[in-house]
């Protein structure tokens, strides 16, 4: 894979790690995801084309059930592939393991938002032809996407044979070696209609268990010489339109397809209604035209970018890394309709396309600064599935609402309930990212709607669920952290001080919105209840080594033995058993470093520095949600190298594979992690107070960093030099204004000059915090820049 400028290439087959590719150069819109096969189907890693929230379910399997355990999953399923076009050359299939590649070349373009491909092949009959395409899914235009396909010979005449193919049920493959890949449910759609006229043709698809049901159109623009033939034949899987003809020197094919994809419940839209809907969108978009397909999402991208882009001067493949990321986070959500965001987006099956806390506290903080529209129709997502989570609390026997740890239809998917309905944090994360969405927008209409009664109902899960004991401290007992390596604890740091930060919100938000207040029936004595638990919260901390306790009792437990665990021994999960993992401190993933992150105020600067160390001699780094959290902590701390190479491990986690999981989709937490380390890490960024407030520091690679941000409707532009820090709203007009702190000191930034502040120099932090043999990161920011 090479990077440059807005353009992320491969120029090699590389036929080993076609997954981990069709992640990469996956496409999608938050509706609509194709991931980046090749055009012609083979060879392929995993296909997939995906429709945000379409799934099947399956039955759920104990060896010894239990009670409210989850009788069925959801897992993500492909609709019908619209992306290909099949090419034979003299009756020779184009497919990159035979023949002669000449040159092979495909580039994911995050300006224009598309992925074009160049290949020059040459049959093992010895014909040579250029096949060239350029592939997008519409970002304005939800159901739409398309693909420009065009062969020409290379040395002489050729006959070819073309199918532009929409096909149901392809064939995917299965992985049996990590729990953590998805169920793969096969041919799970069943033909309901299909027809075509013409060039054109529909499919309509439903589900037998989730009860929904998939339609997809494709309208075609062909240009070809006049004795090129054409046919179309129509299956209950399949439609294909194939062209068949001799090609000379100076001829081409050019085939334009246009596809549009809605899915509905069985009982709402009928079959034929759904097909009427989605031709009229295919047959519009051919009206437009692929030029002005392409003109719109380059449109949509410019004024994302206005906003989403960041500067990193000093390190160019870094800068990439973070471009890369954050344009697969403004693909992965809609304005639109209500809709969260998978793990994985719409880039692959991995956790089943599950969505999981990843989407609340990582993905989430990122777009409310960048793109708050999407935040909010996330978090409206969770508010519409408030009923099912109503319902598991009443299961659990718990009061208020219980948020499913994996879903995709809003009902509890996760099957081990120690690090699922145990993992309650989960309804802390959705809070937190209501707090965070209104503070950054003002959005009252939005808490009034939707926010408030989602923080009353989580909110009465914690003062319900937590107890007081005889010195008049709440507990919050048996619950999971952050931390999968560590489960069923006492008093979780971060699950206590996230479920301090949702009782206080909530009880402000029923002061705000008296009326939710009065339909949910929260009287004043409950709201005193929560005020109560939250300033009673108990924090752990070991007084003898100086340090906080991840989870009561933590630090006393015994060591985990570094030195006797290989390298091939990581991750733990795949080679230890739970009941090792769960003793010992060891730690899977960032979570007390996380609690001090997202409740910063709860921490002293000197207790921090400890804690950091401390944890990040027990910290393996399993999960890819650990680096971002430990990077920007390292940074507040003043251990800037650290920092930065962390900040590399989690911008390059997709596009340098580095925990060997990309193929099955794109880890969006770390992508997300990659902009929160560039923002809090380095610029400081802090909003746990409701106001902006920035304690930035640069590491010595970088020169310039600039970032922007949207804060109550206004784009602020934050620039970084080693010793200046300038804050200025680009786009603002008469008496607009922004205040904000800066080391401390309080600033008003309005629509004149920039405000510009001295970068004070960085407190000498000590040696740099030891990590586990052989899982520190690699270094990056020593190497650059010359040093040891």
């Amino acid at each position: 894979m090479s990077h440059g400028g807005w353009r992320i290439r491969r120029t090699s087959a590389d036929l080993d790690r076609l997954g981990e590719t069709e992640s990469v150069f996956a496409l999608a819109n938050g509706w609509v995801g194709w991931r980046g096969t090749l055009d012609e189907g083979q060879p392929y890693g995993m296909p997939g084309s995906y429709l945000n929230g379409f799934h099947e379910q399956h039955e759920l399997s104990y060896p010894e059930g239990g009670y409210a355990f989850p009788e069925r999953s959801d897992t993500v399923i492909s609709a019908p592939n619209a992306a290909l076009v099949r090419l034979w050359v003299d009756g020779e299939p184009l497919d990159l393991r035979t023949g002669t590649i000449r040159r092979h070349h495909r580039e994911l373009d995050l300006r224009a938002g598309v992925v074009r491909r160049e290949t020059e092949w040459v049959s093992p009959g010895g014909r040579g032809v250029r096949v060239v395409s350029t592939r997008l899914v519409s970002l304005p235009r939800r159901p739409v996407a398309a693909v420009d396909w065009t062969v020409e010979p290379l040395d002489g005449p050729v006959p070819v044979r073309i199918c532009s193919d929409l096909l149901a049920n392809e064939r995917v493959p299965e992985r049996a070696d990590d729990p953590r890949a998805a169920s793969v449910i096969h041919d799970p759609l069943t033909a309901e209609t299909g027809r075509h006229d013409g060039t054109d043709g529909v499919l309509v698809h439903r589900t037998e268990h989730s009860g929904q049901r998939v339609a997809v159109a494709v309208a075609h623009r062909v240009a070809a010489p006049d004795d090129t033939a054409t046919d179309a034949e129509l299956t209950g899987d399949r439609f294909r339109l194939a062209l068949t003809g001799p090609l000379r020197p100076g001829e081409r094919i050019r085939v334009t397809k246009f596809a549009a994809y809605e899915c509905a419940d069985v009982d709402g839209t009928p079959a034929d209604e759904l097909a009427d809907l989605v031709v009229a969108e295919a047959d519009a978009a051919r009206a437009d035209g692929f030029d002005a397909l392409l003109d719109a999402q380059r449109a949509a991208l410019d004024a994302a970018w206005a906003t989403a882009d960041v500067e990193l001067a000093g390190d160019p493949e870094l800068e990439q890394a973070v471009r890369f990321a954050v344009f697969h986070l403004i693909q992965s959500g809609r304005a639109d309709g209500d809709r969260t965001i998978p793990a994985k987006g719409l880039t692959g099956n991995g956790y089943d396309g599950h969505v999981l806390w990843d989407t609340e506290g990582y993905v989430l903080p990122v777009l409310t600064y960048l793109a708050p529209e999407l935040t909010r129709s996330a978090l409206r997502w969770r508010h519409a599935h408030l009923p099912e989570a109503r319902e598991r609390a009443a299961e659990l026997r718990l009061t208020g609402a219980t948020f499913p740890w994996r879903t995709l239809g809003g009902r509890e998917c996760s099957g081990y309930w120690p690090a699922g309905s145990a993992g309650l944090h989960v309804n802390a994360d959705v809070a937190d990212a209501v707090l965070r969405y209104v503070a950054a927008t003002g959005d009252t209409a939005f808490l009034a709607e939707c926010g408030a009664e989602v923080l009353v109902e989580t909110a009465r899960l914690w003062h319900g669920y937590g107890h007081w004991d005889d010195a008049g401290a709440f507990h919050l007992t048996g619950v999971t952290g952050p931390d999968e390596y560590s489960a069923l604890v006492d008093d979780n740091i971060f699950t206590n001080l996230m479920a301090r930060r949702n009782l206080r919100g909530a009880a402000d938000a029923v002061q705000r919105c008296p009326e939710v207040a009065d339909r949910l029936g929260v009287d004043p004595a409950e709201v005193a209840g929560w005020r109560a638990a939250a300033d009673a919260v108990h924090v752990p901390y070991d007084g003898k080594r100086g340090v906080h306790q991840q989870s009561a009792g933590f630090t006393e437990q015994p060591e985990w033995d570094f030195a006797g665990t290989g390298e091939d021994d990581y991750p733990l999960l795949l080679h230890f058993p739970y009941l090792e993992l769960y003793r010992r401190q060891v730690v899977k993933q960032a979570d007390l470093v996380l609690a001090m992150l997202r409740c910063p105020g709860d921490f002293t600067a000197e207790e921090k520095a400890r804690n950091l160390a401390y944890y990040e001699a027990r910290t393996v780094r399993d999960s890819s949600l650990s680096a971002s959290a430990q990077a920007i902590l390292a940074a507040e701390v003043g251990h800037l190298d650290l920092a930065y190479d962390l900040l590399a491990e989690t911008a390059f986690q997709d596009l340098a594979d580095l925990g060997d999981k990309t193929a099955d989709g794109l880890h969006l937490a770390s992508l997300a992690g990659a902009w929160l380390v560039v923002a809090q890490g380095f610029g400081g960024l802090r909003d746990d107070r409701g106001v902006l407030s920035f304690d930035p520091r640069l590491p010595r690679r970088i020169t310039r960093l600039v970032f922007h941000l949207r804060w109550h409707g206004h784009r602020l532009r934050v620039t970084l030099t080693p010793d200046t820090a300038g804050y200025a709203l680009p786009d603002a007009g008469p008496g607009d204004a922004v205040e904000l702190w800066h080391h401390g000191e309080r600033l008003r930034v309005t629509g004149g000059t920039p405000v510009t502040r001295p970068m004070p120099p960085v407190p000498d932090p000590g040696p740099e915090p030891s990590s586990p043999p052989g899982r520190r990161p690699a270094r990056r920011a020593q190497e650059a820049a010359g040093g040891d």
